[in-house]
């Protein structure tokens, strides 16, 4: 995803629609937001992935920050499409929140909710 988030200076949300076998079917550009906000409404995220025919998505996302630590915001959305998810049949893998190794503490310079523990 880092080269969509590149020289970004608003966050934007990304949807990839995958296959049962977590091959891409699509990757989709949500939202475009504000410098601190990107809007990924639940019933959007299932819209484009049930159009698509996805058996699983992966949520992303990019903090113009270059910090890729998820605010209290990120992890309610996170929740709140984790939850959309299970009632509409469709895994979510992971949400991924893409910074820069310069400016992420851990020095990786992304963010998975699933290797966190949180999905």
């Amino acid at each position: 995803m880092r080269p969509f988030c590149a020289g970004a200076e608003v966050e934007k949300f990304w949807v990839l629609c995958l296959n049962r076998k977590n091959r891409l079917l699509k990757l989709v550009e949500l939202s475009s937001g504000t410098a601190t906000q990107a809007l990924a409404g639940t019933r959007e995220i299932f819209r484009e992935a049930l159009r698509e025919g996805a058996v699983g998505i992966i949520c992303a996302h990019n903090h113009p920050s270059g910090d890729p630590m998820p605010s209290a915001q990120d992890i309610q959305t996170t929740r709140r499409i984790r939850e959309g998810a299970k009632v509409v049949g469709i895994d979510l893998i992971d949400h991924v929140i893409v910074g820069e190794a310069a400016n992420d503490p851990a020095g990786a310079g992304w963010y998975s909710f699933k290797m966190a523990g949180l999905l």
